[in-house]
């Protein structure tokens, strides 16, 4: 396994840019030193849905032939309790899973494996719905499936998060009119300052801070920081999500002061969790058809990996997220069982004008 560890240094020293490592993951992740990698984006294979092309002895080694969805479960638990040794603190892990039906009976898989890794100590901050747009076509009993989830993972509660470099720009700017500084929306402030001065529910206190706070909003849209807001103003407005203090900090913001106000950055605003992406299908090979697109990749890489940061996939299949690790500027280390997908990742960063470089 010497040759095994020195292309993994290679690849943590910046010497090489990839590395693609032949073998199953649970082996090899043994090889890797504690907390050297950023950034983890992966799929492994899904529970009794896919034939992978490997070697008679791997076979019981290969994940998702267990007859047991409990025991799929327990495995991939094991794996990524290893893989949480070999991230960093600051890290992320990104896990895509689908779901399966026996029997007629849906399985709920992704969840189930969510939960595990929660139990294990992993933090969930974000269960993405990739709507892929397209989905099984002959079913005549239920409705189409069309989406898969995607998982966002810590170990910690704080960890390496640009949200600058995701944001969406806004379409439309603030204008300006005779009777003012307008925003994206057509929001004036207006209506909300007639709203202030006739309340009945705020005090004078109350009233000349909220005035206050509309002012220094609209001036903020005049220097080009924000491009729209709303406000929210005791007795006038529905608050949001919910009317107690307890649920809601905006309830609390209300009680408290009389009024919240929200705004759109300049800057652009933060994605949603429904990604609207069709799968790629260029290297999609055989049996395997769970090729990430380059899209599905860009926000978790941007994101939770920092600028030449180490991106690891244990599931690599063709190589998707190395390629796109390389694309935005990182380092990728793949692990992959089947020899035939090892070949197929090769070929794909080569015509890609990927070369195994050294600095």
């Amino acid at each position: 396994m010497k040759s095994l560890e020195r292309e993994i240094q290679a690849v943590l020293e910046g010497k090489q840019r990839y590395g693609l490592l032949w073998g199953e993951c649970q082996q090899l992740l043994d090889y890797f030193p504690a907390e050297s990698i950023d950034c983890v984006i992966t799929s492994p294979p899904y529970w009794k849905l896919r034939d992978y092309e490997v070697d008679n002895e791997q076979m019981d080694v290969l994940i998702g032939n267990e007859d047991d969805p409990k025991e799929y479960v327990n495995r991939l638990v094991e794996i990524f309790s290893k893989v949480k040794r070999v991230l960093k603190p600051t890290g992320s892990l990104w896990l895509n899973i689908g779901d399966k039906y026996h029997n007629k009976n849906l399985m709920g898989m992704p969840w189930r494996v969510a939960l595990g890794l929660q139990d294990d100590g992993w933090i969930l901050r974000n269960d993405i719905i990739w709507d892929q747009m397209k989905g099984t076509q002959s079913v005549k009993d239920r409705l189409r499936d069309v989406y898969e989830h995607i998982f966002h993972f810590v170990k910690r509660p704080k960890y390496y998060y640009d949200h600058d470099k995701i944001r969406i720009k806004p379409e439309k700017q603030p204008t300006t009119n005779g009777n003012g500084i307008i925003s994206a929306t057509g929001v004036s402030g207006k209506k909300y300052r007639e709203q202030i001065l006739s309340s009945t529910h705020l005090n004078e206190q109350e009233r000349q801070a909220a005035l206050t706070a509309l002012e220094e909003t609209l001036a903020k849209m005049r220097r080009g920081e924000i491009v729209d807001f709303r406000m929210t103003i005791r007795g006038q407005q529905r608050t949001y999500h919910s009317d107690s203090k307890q649920v809601s900090g905006r309830a609390k913001e209300i009680e408290d002061k009389g009024f919240f106000i929200i705004t759109s950055h300049a800057k652009g605003y933060i994605p949603s969790d429904i990604w609207r992406i069709v799968p790629e299908d260029i290297w999609r090979k055989d049996a395997h058809y769970a090729v990430f697109p380059i899209e599905l990749l860009e926000v978790p890489l941007k994101a939770t990996c920092p600028p030449n940061g180490l991106v690891l996939d244990p599931f690599m299949g063709t190589g998707s997220t190395i390629a796109a690790a390389i694309h935005f500027g990182q380092r990728g280390l793949g692990i992959e069982i089947s020899q035939n997908y090892i070949q197929v990742a090769e070929e794909r960063l080569k015509e890609s004008s990927i070369q195994m470089s050294f600095y």
